[in-house]
C-alpha cells in the first residue's frame, strides 16, 4: 500500500492559494488515494469544484515533460503526475498551468480550460498580477504571453548553452530551499529574474547502466569545495529594457564573524521578491556566516542594504522570510536566547518560541510556524493592533499581545491565508485535516482522500536520556508487553538536519516503522542533535562532526528504551535508513559494532566530498582548509571496519546522492575484503516510486535482517 499510494501522499489536498479577499481556495489534489493524477479543485461558498482535470484535456502527458520540470518535480520532492503546481494572478481569478509541457489556463469563476500557444516546452508559468499576460520558460529562456495566446515575446536568451534565465540552479533548489527564479513586477510591466550560468560548476555524468544505449544525462553538480554556479539577478522590462541589479560582491569584513575557514564571497541567492515595494534579493557569503538583504530600484539597479544577519557556526534561513508587511514592514529572522524567531519591524517573536516557517501575510499581519516542544508545530500570527483572533487553547500572549498561537491540538500544522481566511492544514496523531477558518471560526473543511495504513500507527512517545531525545517506540500489535518474548530492535532513523520524525504527528515513514514492528521487530525512531526545532546548540553541535554526535545521540536512546522496555533484545539491533539515515546506519555498524549488528542503507553519501557545497561547507567547512573534517565525517576511508552484515541500496539515476557513494564505498569494502550485499535501483531516483520495487525493497530488507540477525 505504501507503494501504491506514493506514501500515502495520494490524495492530499495541497498547495493551497487563498484569494486577498478570503473567498476562493485553490488547490491540488489527485482523485484518490490511489490515484496518482493531480488535478484542480476551488473551494467557494463551502463547496467543492473540479476546475480543472487532465483527463479531459488532452495533450501531451506526463511522457512528454521537460527535462527541467523533472528535475523541479524531483527537488520539490513531487511524486504525483498531472497538474502538480500552478500559479495565480492577483485576484486568484486566473490560473495556469503546465502538462506536458503545454501551457494552460482557466478562470476560476468557471469555464473551460485552455490550451496558450507557446514557443516551446513550458516550465513554472506564472500570469502577472492582473491576469493579462503569462510569463514562461523554455529552453532556457524568459518570455511572455498573452492570456489568449497572443503578443508572446522574448524577455532573455541564454548567451550559451550553460546560461538558464528564470530557473533556480541546483544548490538553491535542492539545499537552499529557492525554487523559483522570476518574479512579477506589481504593475505587471516587469519581471525580476535569476540568471544562471554554469560554466564553472563541474559537469558529471549520469548513465542508466541497464540500458548500454542509451547516452548518459550530463549533471552540473557543485560538490563541495568546488565552484558554484554564478547567480546574478536582472530586472527585465516588457519594453525591452534589461537591469542588472548592482548586489555587492563580498560582505562587510567588519561585520562578518571570523572562522577557521572564511570566505566573504557573496555566492548564494537565498531569497528574492518583488513586493509593493520594489523588488528585493537576500544574498549570503560562500562560508555562510553572513546573510544580507537588499531592496533594488528598478530603474537603475542600485541595491540598498535592508537588513544584516551573522553567525559564527551558519546563519539560519527561516523558510519564507524575508519577506515584507503590506505596508513595507520587514519580516526578517532573528536569533536570540538560543531560539531562533523572526522580526516584524521592531516586535520579536516571544522567548522560547522557535519559529520554523514564515508563511504568509495578510495587510500587516504576519502568520507563521514554531515549536514551543520540538514535537509540535503550530501556526502562529502576529497582529500590530494586538487584535488577532484568540487563541483556539487559551495560551498566554506575549507581553504586548500581537503574538497569538492559531491551532491547537498537538500536531504539526501549516496553513495558507487570504484576506481573514485561514486554511489550516494539519497533522496529527489522528490523522490528518484541513480546516477553513474565517475571523478565527471554522467555516468548512477540504476533503482528504488519501488512504490509511492498514495497521493503525500507535507508536510510544518517549524523551529518552539526559539528553530528553524525543523517540517513537513502535511495538507489535499483536505482542504482550507481559510475556516472556523477547523482540529484535530495530532502529529507523532519519536524525539528520532539516527533518525530523518523532513528531505527535505521523507520516508515512510512521507506517513504515510500523509495518517493520509487524515483522516482529521493536522499531525505534529518534531524533538526536542536529535535527530541528530544539534551539541553534542542538542544530550546530554536528559542526565539524557529521556522524558523531548524531551516532552517540542513537546509542543512548537504545539502550535507554531498554531500560525502559525490558521486551527489548539487545543482543539483536539493527539499524536501517535512507539518505542521511543511510549514511547514519552504515556508520553505526562500522563505529558500534558492539551495540549495532546489521545495517541496511539506502542512498547513502559515504563520501561527504561528493555532496553539494552549500549543504556540506555549512557543516563540515572547505574541504581543503579543514579537511579533517571530512575524513571523520566520510565512510569510505573506515570500509575495512566492517564485521557486521550490511546491505546498500542506491538509485542508479540519483542526481541529489550519486550511486558513485555506494559504488566506492562497496569498492573499498571489497578492496578490504569486506562481504557484505549491494542492492542496485535502475532508473530510480532519489525519491523511489516504482511501485514494484517499493514493495519488493522492504521485503528484501526485512528477509536480509530477519537473517543477519539469526547468525
Amino acid at each position: 500500500m505504501l507503494a501504491r499510494t506514493r506514501r500515502f501522499s495520494l490524495g492530499v489536498p495541497d498547495r493551497f492559494t487563498v484569494s486577498p479577499d478570503g473567498a476562493r481556495v485553490l488547490f491540488v489534489r489527485t482523485g484518490s488515494g490511489t490515484d496518482p493524477v493531480g488535478r484542480l479543485w476551488l473551494l467557494e461558498d463551502g463547496a467543492e469544484r473540479l476546475v480543472a482535470d487532465p483527463a479531459v484535456l488532452g495533450g501531451p502527458g506526463d511522457e512528454d515533460v521537460p527535462d527541467e520540470e523533472k528535475v523541479r518535480r524531483e527537488r520539490a520532492r513531487v511524486t504525483a503526475s498531472g497538474i502538480v503546481a500552478y500559479a495565480t494572478d492577483r485576484e486568484a481569478r486566473l490560473a495556469v498551468f503546465a502538462l506536458g509541457g503545454a501551457l494552460w489556463a482557466v478562470r476560476t469563476a468557471g469555464g473551460a480550460p485552455w490550451r496558450i500557444p507557446t514557443m516551446g516546452p513550458v516550465v513554472d508559468p506564472r500570469p502577472s498580477p492582473d491576469g493579462s499576460l503569462v510569463a514562461y520558460v523554455t529552453g532556457g529562456a524568459v518570455r511572455v504571453v498573452g492570456w489568449d495566446g497572443t503578443g508572446d515575446r522574448l524577455l532573455a536568451a541564454p548567451e550559451s548553452p550553460d546560461v538558464v534565465y528564470g530557473l533556480a540552479d541546483h544548490v538553491s533548489a535542492e539545499s537552499i530551499g529557492r525554487l523559483r527564479g522570476h518574479w512579477w513586477s506589481p504593475e505587471g510591466d516587469a519581471l525580476l529574474v535569476t540568471r544562471v550560468d554554469e560554466a564553472p560548476v563541474a559537469r558529471w555524468f549520469l548513465s542508466d547502466p541497464a540500458d548500454p544505449a542509451k547516452p548518459p544525462r550530463l549533471l552540473r553538480y557543485p560538490a563541495a569545495g568546488t565552484a558554484n554556479a554564478e547567480v546574478t539577478v536582472h530586472v527585465l522590462g516588457l519594453d525591452g529594457r534589461r537591469t542588472p541589479v548592482r548586489l555587492p560582491a563580498e560582505a562587510d569584513p567588519e561585520h562578518h564573524p571570523d572562522g577557521r575557514w572564511t570566505d566573504m564571497r557573496f555566492e548564494y541567492v537565498t531569497a528574492a521578491g518583488w513586493d509593493a515595494c520594489g523588488p528585493y534579493v537576500q544574498i549570503q557569503t560562500r562560508d555562510q556566516r553572513s546573510a544580507e538583504l537588499f531592496e533594488a530600484d528598478p530603474d537603475t539597479g542600485s541595491a540598498r542594504p535592508l537588513h544584516l544577519l551573522r553567525d559564527r557556526a551558519w546563519v539560519p534561513l527561516t523558510p519564507g522570510t524575508p519577506l515584507r508587511t503590506g505596508s513595507g514592514v520587514p519580516v526578517v529572522t532573528r536569533v536570540r536566547d538560543d531560539v531562533c524567531g523572526i522580526r516584524v519591524g521592531d516586535a520579536a517573536s516571544p522567548p522560547g518560541l522557535h519559529v520554523r516557517e514564515v508563511l504568509g501575510t495578510a495587510g500587516e499581519r504576519v502568520y507563521f510556524t514554531a515549536s514551543e516542544e520540538p514535537t509540535e508545530i503550530h501556526v502562529w500570527v502576529y497582529d500590530p493592533d494586538g487584535s488577532a483572533d484568540a487563541p483556539v487553547d487559551g495560551s498566554a500572549d506575549d507581553d504586548r499581545g500581537r503574538f497569538r498561537r492559531v491551532s491547537g491540538e498537538p500536531g504539526v500544522h501549516t496553513a495558507a491565508v487570504g484576506g481573514d481566511t485561514v486554511v489550516l492544514d494539519s497533522r496529527t496523531c489522528e490523522g490528518r485535516s484541513v480546516t477553513v477558518l474565517r475571523a478565527g471560526e471554522p467555516v468548512g473543511r477540504i476533503a482528504v482522500l488519501a488512504e490509511e495504513p492498514p495497521v493503525p500507527v500507535r507508536p510510544l512517545h518517549l524523551s529518552l536520556g539526559t539528553r530528553r531525545l524525543r523517540g517513537h517506540l513502535h511495538l507489535p500489535s499483536w505482542y504482550d508487553a507481559g510475556s516472556d518474548l523477547r523482540l529484535p530492535v530495530l532502529l529507523s532513523p532519519y536524525a539528520g538536519p532539516g527533518l525530523q520524525l518523532a513528531l505527535r504527528a505521523y507520516g508515512w515513514w510512521s507506517a513504515v516503522a510500523q509495518w517493520f514492528a509487524e515483522q516482529g521487530f521493536a522499531v525505534l525512531v529518534t531524533d538526536g542533535r542536529g535535527t530541528p526545532g530544539r534551539g541553534r546548540a542542538w542544530e550546530t553541535a554536528v559542526r565539524g562532526d557529521r556522524l558523531g554526535p548524531a551516532l552517540e545521540d542513537q546509542v543512548d536512546a537504545v539502550h535507554a528504551a531498554a531500560e525502559r522496555y525490558p521486551g527489548l533484545d539487545l543482543g539483536r539491533v539493527a539499524v536501517r535508513g535512507w539518505s542521511y539515515g543511510g549514511y547514519l546506519a552504515i556508520g553505526a555498524v562500522l563505529h558500534r559494532p558492539d551495540v549495532f549488528h546489521a545495517a541496511v542503507a539506502g542512498a547513502a553519501p559515504t563520501d561527504r566530498r561528493l555532496y553539494d557545497t552549500h549543504w556540506e561547507e555549512r557543516f563540515l567547512g572547505h574541504p581543503e582548509v579543514e579537511p579533517e573534517n571530512y575524513a571523520r565525517s566520510s565512510l569510505v576511508p573506515e570500509a575495512h571496519r566492517l564485521t557486521r552484515p550490511l546491505m546498500l541500496i542506491h538509485g542508479l539515476a540519483d542526481d541529489n546522492v550519486v550511486a558513485a557513494h555506494t559504488l566506492r564505498f562497496s569498492a573499498a569494502l571489497l578492496a578490504a575484503g569486506r562481504p557484505h550485499t549491494v542492492l542496485p535501483l535502475p532508473g530510480a531516483t532519489h525519491m523511489v516510486t516504482q511501485e514494484q520495487v517499493m514493495s519488493n525493497q522492504l521485503a528484501l530488507e526485512v528477509d536480509f535482517l530477519k537473517s543477519s540477525l539469526q547468525r
